[in-house]
This record gives structure tokens, C-alpha cells and sequence, in this order.
């Protein structure tokens, strides 16, 4: 190869073709550092036949700098960066840096020095300075060991604290071997006793890694059904055959409690890959996951496109879960690009869920996915009984949320020294805080939404933009002091509630605001687990994936709240994310109750959850979908404008929409402000496209978007398949 096209990591360029110098050996995939002007820019070697670019002459071609020492991208990764950024309209260098994700890596075997508080012993000796900085550092250092700059986040301290704290003798240097091997899991660690039905899908699940083929399985069982015990089994075969597993797992919050389940089962944990992970901990999980040391990889969506050596299985755990789709940058679902990856790689894959998204259930039906049934509790637990609590006929007392009702189950399973769940998806103590006196609402400087009042942290917090100020003491409109009202409830009003009606209660707070790490996710399980706690109230952080035997009841405060708005699938998702809270009620011995609050009784969805019929549900919804054009039987995509400028984003909106597109079978609605019309500081308007299944829609949005000149300040965002509306 004498001379090579690269796919250049910047997304504002396009490909680029270099000289091989003599001697250098380049492939496709190879990882490559090159010139461009006076800088030097990172790529990937790519076939030229399938990245056209601008053809340059042999004599004009700038040499290479040189090819980075980890292994190429394989062809099977290759293609699946093709394939998403073509059916998300993105651009290839976008997806490509997903594959790159730390740049540590690329440089090869080293070791680094991490810092770490010195012993005990050693700290008390020393001459420094007790300066309040510095305390503040030892409480919240304890037990950390990363780089000054990573501990300086964690401490909330300047880099400049720490280095006198080294200077001192209250840290010390720690030399780190960045590519020291992971333990290897053993697949005979703790084999499980399975039921006649659970042994039956592990078989399949496991022939099927075996046989190395692309099978796509969806394994649909209820709560407690036993589905990661089942996949297990096929993990267990991917590692006696020396593949590597990827497990996908919505969120950082059920990694803790999955660790210890695969701890248990294969005696080691697995390799972790997150947005937490500190940068050793990231450099050191890529290059094994590239050379093929990190046998199993648990992690969030972006671990899907690490260049595993060796790939043999793909899970999706909770693969019906909405966090799976990427927001913003590649606007991906990763549910769906995990199936893609299998077929690319000729692997099977596993889409575990007790309540399936409708596209996945439909799928299966038509033959395409594999469908595997567990449709009972594993040994013999029962499945809760449900029963909705009208609020219009058994309303709250005066300045309360919880029905009697519900509030005499709590008394009830608080006497018997059982476990309580109450479930609201609204962190705070209140969505809107207004003053009494003048009317004032408090909105959020950079977005259209109220602040949220967080009593515990006493500010109100944007949970859009992430904006934060202190709750004033007086109205900053009418200066009336100690007149602000809280509007609504939040899950800190409902244990504000709780602690009242049940002052003995031992009541815990469950939501990304109070476990917002794997540490303190893992000391509230334990502590449940260990019945200190009589109580949970939680958002949807609590609504899957954990193991409470003495959990015996689930209240859902406010089964409406879902339903409203303009959401598409509002009906779907109000009846996954129900139906997963209701699942961790009565998961041990003891027979679980469900209590659903709601002021719709007679709505499809809490119908439905009442009566137990799922596929009731799911047919009138899919008929639903059937005649609205909806997925999975037409298209759907987004198209997003945003600008600083308010009169801008409205008017390169509407040039937009001036050019859209006459097409048969594709109807384009809009443009209209966007239900979040301010967020982060940038006016935004949209549009929906909405088209057969047939439809070239991507071909469709790139044709039309492309001839279009729009000023620099303007963005225009593509949103294939979107879940998100505002």
C-alpha cells in the first residue's frame, strides 16, 4: 500500500488521502497519526471504495506520521460505523471517535502515578498545616486512589491543594502498570440449580453461541423471572470458547447490584466501561477489551462500539429502557445498534426484558427475533396483586399525596416489619415554586421550564440545563419575604410525608440526586438488603433491575404523571415503567401488593396493569400505532433547528420548511417552536417527518438538508426513530 485514505477524526472534514512512506506497514483500520497544516490529526485507515473522496495525485500526497501501536479496527466494527452513521444521518468521523473513546490507549504499554492518601500513622507525623482545605480533602479522600487532577474533582479542591498535601506527606505517589490483566471469570464458578423452563432458553441461548451465527433473542419473562441467571449460561459458553461478552445495561445505577450477581456466578467481576471511570481505569479497560484480555464488559450504551478482538455475544439487559437512546451528538439507539453490531460480527444477541418495546415484541412476530418465555417467578414466588386506588373517590387529607388507602398499606407492612416501596418519577421536593403574594413563577435563566426546589440541597436546580441558585428568602419580583409556595409534590415532599405519618419509619431517598455513585448505590442495597431500611421512596432508578425479599409493597403515587404531555409512546412507557416498579414487590417469600394511585382508573394503561393482561395492552397499542403511521409499522424522524437567536432559529426554520420535499408516503409536519422552545440557551423549533416503512427517509432528510445555506450560529440536528418530543 503505497498510499492510503483516512477517515480523519474531526467531522468537519472529510476523508483525506496520505503516502505510505517505505517500510511502514498500513491496513485497513489501522489507527493512524497524520499532518494536516501545522497540526497533526488522528484517523482510522479505511477502503477507499467505500469512503469516496476528492481524488489527489500521488505527487501531492503528504506522508504519514505514523501508525499508533493497538490493533486495527476489524472489518465487522468498520461496517458497523458505516451503517450508523448512514441510517442516523450522522457524520462517519462522529461515530468512528465513539470507537476511540480514550486516547490514553492509543499510545501503548506504560505506566502512570496515581496518588492516594498516605497511612494513617504516616499522616499524623506530619509538620504541614491543617488548613480547612485540607480537611476538607482527607474526609472526602478516603479510600480514593486516581490522579491529582481526577481527586481534586472528587475533593472539590485546587490541584494546588493537593500538591501540598504531597509535599506534606498527607499523600503519596502510587506507580500504576496501566496494562496489568484483569482476573479471568470461570464459567464453573457457582453453576446455578435452573427451573425446567429457565434451563430450556440457557440451552438455546447457549447453542446459539456456540454454533458462532448471527440469532437475534428476545427473552421476554416477568419480574423475577430469573433472565440474567438464564443469559448467564450463554455467557458462560462465550467464555469456555475464549469470546468476549459485551453486557449493555441502561444505567451506572444497576451496575453494582449486577456485579454482584456476576460475582457470585463467575467468582471475579467484570470489566467495567462507563462515564465514571476515571482515565487509568478507561485506558486500561480499552486496550484489554482491544487485545482480548477483558473477557466480559459490563457498561452503558458507548461501549458498544470498542474494538473488541474476540466478540462471541452481545446482552441488552432492560432492553426496553428509553436511556438506551442517545439524546444528542449520534442521536443512537443502542438497543438497536447492538443487533446490527451481532449481524456484522455473526454473533448472537440477547434482548432481556420483562415488558418489551413494542418494535422488539412486533419483530418477534414476525419471525426476525427469536422469542424465549418465562412466564412465572422463579421458585414458585407469586407475582403481586394489583389494585388502583381511585383518587377521586378516595382522595388525600388536605395538603397531602397519599391516599388512605395507601397509607394504612404502609402502617400495615410497617407493623409486620415488611419493606415498602413508594414510586414517584419527579426528583425534588416540588416541580414549581411561586410566590403567594405576586404570582411570580421561578423559570430557568437558559431553558422554557420551571426550577425544580430541592429542599435537601435548599436551591432550585434546572433539570434540563443543570442550572443551580440558592432558594432566595424573599420574592425577587415583589420582594415580599417568606412567601414562596411549593406547588405539587416531589419525592422529598412524599418522605417529608411519610416521616410524618410514620415517625418510627427508617426512610430512604432513591434517586440520581442521593445515589449518584456506584459507592453509595452499593451502601443503599446493602443497607436494604440488611432491613435498616423500612421505607423506599424512589424515581424510575428504583423501578428495575433490584432484589428486595422483604420487599412486600408497591405504591405508585401518581400513575397520571406519565400520561401527560406530548409524548407519542406516553401510553407504552407509563406501562413499562408501572409494570417494573410493580415487579419488586413480593419477589421472596412473601406475597407482594401493588397499590397504583391514579385519577383515570378506566385509562387503557392502568386498565391494563390492573387486570394483568399485557398483551391487551400491547395489541390496542399496536393498533393504535398501525393507524397513526407510528413505529414499528411507519418512520419517524426529527429534524431539530436551534439558534442563540430566537428570530434566527425561527427563520432558518422556516426556509427549511420552504424547501421541504413533496414525496409520496412521507408526510412533513411543522416547522413549530419545540415544546422545549429555550434549552441551554438556544431557541429551538422542529419538524417530524413521518413516512412508510418503505421510505428512503435517510436519503430523503440528506438530499433536502444539504442544499440548504444556513449562517454558522444555526444548528440542525437529525433525530432517526426519536423517543424524545420536547
Amino acid at each position: 500500500m503505497t498510499r492510503c485514505r483516512l477517515l480523519v477524526l474531526n467531522a468537519a472534514l472529510g476523508p483525506l488521502d496520505y503516502r505510505v512512506p517505505h517500510g511502514m506497514a498500513v491496513e485497513p483500520g489501522s489507527v493512524i497519526v497524520a499532518p494536516l497544516g501545522p497540526r497533526q490529526v488522528l484517523g482510522i485507515a479505511w477502503e477507499p471504495e467505500r469512503l469516496p473522496a476528492v481524488s489527489v495525485g500521488d505527487n501531492r500526497l503528504r506522508p504519514i506520521l505514523q501508525v499508533l501501536p493497538v490493533p486495527p479496527l476489524s472489518a465487522p466494527l468498520r461496517r458497523l460505523i458505516e451503517w450508523t452513521a448512514d441510517y442516523y444521518c450522522a457524520a462517519p468521523a462522529q461515530v468512528a471517535r465513539m470507537a476511540l473513546s480514550s486516547t490514553a490507549a492509543l499510545q501503548g504499554g506504560r505506566t502512570m502515578t496515581e496518588y492516594r492518601l498516605a497511612p494513617p500513622e504516616v499522616r499524623e507525623g506530619s509538620p504541614g498545616r491543617m488548613t480547612p482545605q485540607r480537611q476538607l480533602a482527607l474526609a472526602a479522600l478516603e479510600g480514593e486512589q486516581a490522579t491529582l487532577r481526577e481527586l481534586a474533582e472528587i475533593a472539590k479542591v485546587s490541584e494546588g491543594v493537593l500538591r501540598g498535601m504531597v509535599s506534606a506527606g498527607l499523600m503519596e505517589a502510587v506507580v500504576v502498570d496501566l496494562d496489568r490483566p484483569y482476573p479471568a471469570p470461570d464459567p464453573a464458578f457457582a453453576q446455578p440449580q435452573l427451573e425446567a423452563e429457565q434451563a430450556e432458553a440457557a440451552r438455546i441461548m447457549a447453542d446459539a453461541v456456540d454454533a458462532g451465527r448471527f440469532a437475534p433473542f428476545l427473552l421476554d419473562g416477568v419480574t423475577g423471572s430469573g433472565k440474567t441467571e438464564c443469559y448467564f449460561e450463554a455467557v458462560a459458553e462465550a467464555i469456555r470458547r475464549e469470546r468476549q461478552v459485551l453486557v449493555l445495561l441502561p444505567e451506572i445505577a444497576l451496575t453494582e447490584n449486577f456485579l454482584r450477581r456476576f460475582e457470585a456466578r463467575f467468582g471475579v467481576a467484570p470489566v467495567l466501561w462507563h462515564s465514571s471511570l476515571k482515565s487509568a481505569q478507561r485506558r486500561r479497560a480499552w486496550r484489554a477489551i482491544a487485545d482480548g484480555g477483558a473477557q466480559v464488559v459490563v457498561g452503558a450504551r458507548s461501549a458498544l462500539f470498542l474494538p473488541y478482538a474476540r466478540l462471541g455475544l452481545i446482552v441488552v439487559d432492560e432492553a426496553h429502557e428509553v436511556s438506551f437512546k442517545q439524546d444528542d451528538g449520534v442521536r443512537y439507539n443502542a438497543r438497536d445498534v447492538a443487533v446490527i453490531r451481532a449481524r456484522f460480527e455473526s454473533i448472537p444477541v440477547i434482548l432481556a426484558s420483562a415488558t418489551p418495546a413494542l418494535e422488539s415484541l412486533q419483530l418477534a412476530e414476525a419471525g426476525v427475533y427469536t422469542k424465549l418465555d418465562l412466564p412465572a417467578r422463579f421458585g414458585g414466588a407469586e407475582l403481586p396483586a394489583i389494585e388502583v386506588v381511585d383518587l377521586t373517590q378516595h382522595p388525600p387529607e388536605r395538603g397531602r399525596w397519599l391516599a388512605p388507602p395507601l397509607v394504612a398499606a404502609l402502617k400495615d407492612r410497617l407493623l409486620r416489619g415488611e419493606q415498602s416501596l413508594l414510586f414517584l418519577n419527579r426528583r425534588g421536593y416540588a416541580p414549581l415554586t411561586l410566590c403567594r403574594h405576586c404570582g411570580y413563577r421561578f423559570q430557568c435563566a437558559n431553558c422554557s421550564a420551571w426550577l425544580v426546589e430541592h429542599r435537601l440541597s435548599r436551591r432550585l436546580a434546572c433539570h434540563h440545563c443543570g442550572h443551580e441558585e440558592p432558594t432566595p428568602p424573599a420574592c425577587p419580583e415583589c420582594h415580599t419575604p417568606d412567601c414562596l409556595v411549593a406547588c405539587g409534590p416531589g419525592v422529598e415532599r412524599i418522605a417529608d410525608e411519610v416521616k410524618e405519618l410514620l415517625p418510627d419509619a427508617r426512610v430512604v431517598l432513591a434517586t440520581s440526586d442521593t445515589l449518584n455513585s456506584p459507592e453509595r448505590i452499593g451502601e443503599f442495597v446493602a443497607a436494604a438488603e440488611e432491613k435498616l431500611v423500612d421505607v423506599i421512596i424512589g424515581t424510575q432508578l428504583v423501578t428495575k433491575g433490584y432484589h428486595f425479599p422483604e420487599l412486600t409493597l408497591v405504591g405508585v403515587v401518581d400513575a397520571d404523571l406519565g400520561l401527560e404531555g406530548g409524548d407519542l409512546r406516553a401510553g407504552e412507557r407509563s406501562y413499562q415503567q408501572i409494570a417494573q416498579v410493580a415487579g419488586r414487590a413480593g419477589r421472596g417469600e412473601k406475597p407482594g401488593e401493588v397499590l397504583i394511585q391514579t385519577r383515570h382508573p378506566n385509562a387503557p394503561v392502568i386498565a391494563a396493569l390492573a387486570a394483568g393482561d399485557r398483551d391487551a395492552f400491547y395489541k390496542a397499542e399496536a393498533e393504535a400505532r398501525r393507524e397513526a403511521g407510528a413505529p414499528p409499522f411507519g418512520r419517524w424522524a426529527a429534524i431539530i433547528v436551534s439558534s442563540p437567536d430566537e428570530a434566527e432559529a425561527r427563520d432558518a426554520a422556516r426556509a427549511i420548511g420552504a424547501c421541504k420535499p413533496d414525496v409520496a408516503d412521507v408526510l412533513i409536519l411543522g416547522p413549530a417552536p419545540a415544546p422545549m422552545s429555550l434549552l441551554r440557551g438556544r431557541y429551538r423549533y422542529r419538524l417530524l417527518v413521518n413516512a412508510r416503512r418503505s421510505a428512503q427517509v435517510q436519503d430523503l432528510i440528506r438530499g433536502w438538508l444539504g442544499e440548504i445555506k444556513l449562517p454558522n450560529s444555526v444548528r440542525v440536528g437529525v433525530d432517526i426513530d426519536p423517543y424524545s418530543f420536547v
